[in-house]
């Protein structure tokens, strides 16, 4: 099968992409889960979440996009199919979405904060803002770090990736690219790179054969399904395939972390401060940095 993430047609099964690995057989055994986090870089776990707390935080989010004339009305509401012409949305950070209890009830569930408490050994918090996407037909996201964005705390914060509804390959699913954590000279470079304070462009590369070729590792991808959660840590480098549907691409990234770590200070609080500087102002290319950084 041929898909598609960015500019680049890719085989899944081939050299550069391939099928993510389940992680649910370790669910019950955190010690295992923790050596596998650190082996592959994520955990793909099948059936975490209710889909019915799925199903409502997805409506919520429809309603809004409907709200805005983002949908074709001749289609039910809860399919998301994009109204011709229309755009993805980043939708972090909107508090009429995210604060809404249909939506806290799934990104904060008894199952996903369970989780994090028994992988990481002790109480656990979630950054107030909430990442929030709807991605439009024809869009992907470039390759990157998490830690590029969210660096000034502790570095043991996870994302967990959830797509609020099915997520087929055609509608553009997360890619996780595996051993990426361990690239020790990107990790030196633009691992240590802050968005706000540096003033880059945080895409490490919008490439994903070229990362590949000069780095190592294999892109893996999968459908999903409403319930499903991938999980990955700050120096995960991933992205997403291209979106070829007429619906939009639903899904939130939200992040977890001990309570007794310091906490990056632009997430927390009833009204974070988010990013304050980095697209103000002038904003260096990736390319410019990484010929400096030689990555």
């Amino acid at each position: 099968m041929i898909v598609k993430m960015g500019q680049r047609e890719l085989e899944l099964g081939g050299k550069h992409l391939g099928h993510l690995r389940e992680a649910n057989d370790l669910f019950h055994d955190p010690a295992a889960l923790r050596a596998r986090m650190e082996e592959d870089g994520y955990l793909l776990i099948r059936g975490i979440q209710e889909v019915e707390r799925v199903r409502s935080a997805r409506r919520v989010v429809l309603e809004n996009l409907d709200a805005n004339g983002q949908l074709d009305r001749g289609y039910p509401l809860m399919e998301g199919v994009a109204k011709e012409g229309a755009r993805g949305q980043f939708l972090g950070g909107r508090k009429e979405i995210t604060r809404r209890p249909e939506f806290l009830a799934l990104v904060e569930s008894p199952q996903i904060m369970g989780f994090f408490e028994g992988f990481l050994g002790g109480p656990v918090l979630t950054y107030d803002y909430k990442w929030l996407r709807a991605i439009g037909p024809g869009s992907n996201s470039g390759a990157h770090y998490d830690i590029v964005y969210m660096g000034r705390g502790t570095q043991k914060v996870y994302t967990a990736w959830t797509p609020l509804g099915d997520v087929p390959l055609e509608m553009g699913p997360l890619v996780a690219l595996v051993g990426s954590h361990r690239f020790e000279r990107v990790r030196e470079t633009y691992g240590k790179m802050d968005v706000d304070r540096d003033h880059v462009t945080g895409s490490f590369s919008n490439d994903p054969v070229e990362v590949v070729d000069r780095h190592g590792g294999q892109w893996r991808t999968s459908s999903f399904k409403a319930g499903d959660v991938l999980i990955f840590g700050m120096f995960t480098m991933h992205g997403s395939l291209n979106n070829v549907s007429n619906r939009f691409r639903l899904s939130t990234d939200t992040r977890y972390q001990l309570a007794s770590e310091p906490v990056d200070e632009r997430w927390i609080g009833e009204d974070p401060i988010a990013h304050y500087a980095w697209t103000k102002g002038e904003t260096v290319p990736m390319e410019v940095v990484r010929a400096k950084w030689g990555v």
